[in-house]
């Protein structure tokens, strides 16, 4: 394992060590210079395509980007995840991919396979499965010490995650995702207040495309109080006692997380399994969910409207009427 861990001391040579984030990009300067898969597909995010439309005030960027056609087609049924090595366990990465130690637990990796300019995945050390149970400390964690520089996720084992085998976290450049720029706008417009506790709040937000919470605060015992509340309220309506389908985005600002929560009905939308010709592959996880939506085919990418968004988000998100059952707190 020790082989895995860079030290500080390597660091220096490539930018500022004196933040968890500064770490995470100066090993992303380092990954470059030695990792020729890394650097090419980094290199690639230059000529990536992007769309823009507009809901409202609501803005969604549609990306191309063929490098993500692994984790968006990604076989996640438990049959294909038997059958092959996990990709996130330290002894299967390739031998260039070193990482950064976070709480002895977990380890900071750059992502091979980037959406944004920076893209770390954030592994636990051993091969536990993907859970944001007892990992949700850990999650607001490491949303506080990237949170100047970075944007941390979580995308549930039925949703969005292409390893729900192995525990993990990803975190990406900062103010790349509509949502984040959006969410003070859209808790004013679109959202209510449904529950506090202490300096925490809870808020309702549906903006006519999702049905997410905001949970904000400055107090990380009363944040996970209320998720915690809020996760069991969504098994009790679901009647499931095992994780329901979630995807999940931190930030930090001046004392404060922002966590935004998505509840989900599906994984995929019907457009994934449809033939050739009306064929999207699309598989919205936390970045899709925030308004960036990630296709990796150009003949996706060319024929996707304001109507598919539009169908996307209703398919994949959880409905009105047991939105509005969750928001009775």
């Amino acid at each position: 394992m020790q082989n895995k861990i860079i030290t500080e001391a390597e660091l220096t040579n490539f930018g500022d060590v004196k933040t968890l984030s500064s770490k995470a990009l100066a090993l992303l300067e380092q990954q470059k210079t030695v990792w020729a898969l890394l650097r090419k597909n980094y290199d690639d995010l230059k000529s990536i395509q992007i769309k823009i439309f507009n809901f409202d005030g609501i803005k969604i960027r549609l990306q191309f980007n063929s490098g993500r056609i692994r984790s968006t087609s990604a076989k996640v049924d438990s049959e294909s995840i038997k059958e092959r090595k996990c990709f996130l366990c330290l002894e299967n990465l390739p031998e260039e991919q070193v990482g950064i130690s976070f709480n002895d637990d977990f380890l900071i990796l750059c992502n091979p396979f980037p959406i944004f300019k920076e893209h770390f995945t954030i592994v636990n050390k051993m091969h536990v499965s993907q859970t944001i149970f007892r990992n949700f400390q850990t999650f607001l964690a490491i949303v506080k010490k990237m949170g100047d520089k970075l944007t941390v996720f979580y995308n549930g084992p039925k949703c969005g995650a292409s390893a729900p085998d192995h525990m993990h976290f990803q975190a990406g450049s900062k103010s790349v995702m509509p949502i984040e720029s959006e969410y003070d706008s859209s808790k004013e417009k679109f959202g209510r207040i449904i529950y506090k506790e202490g300096s925490a709040e809870l808020f309702a937000v549906d903006d006519n495309l999702r049905k997410m919470f905001f949970l904000e605060g400055s107090d990380a015992t009363e944040i996970e109080s209320i998720f915690n509340k809020l996760i069991g309220k969504i098994q009790e309506l679901l009647g499931i006692d095992e994780e329901p389908m979630l995807n999940i985005v931190g930030m930090y600002k001046n004392g404060v997380w922002r966590v935004i929560i998505f509840p989900r009905a599906k994984h995929r939308p019907d457009y994934f399994f449809l033939n050739d010709s009306d064929k999207i592959i699309v598989s919205p996880a936390s970045v899709d969910m925030s308004g960036l939506i990630i296709v990796p085919r150009e003949e996706d990418f060319q024929k996707v409207s304001e109507d598919e968004i539009t169908k996307i988000y209703n398919q994949v998100c959880l409905g009105k009427n047991r939105f509005y059952e969750l928001t009775k707190m």
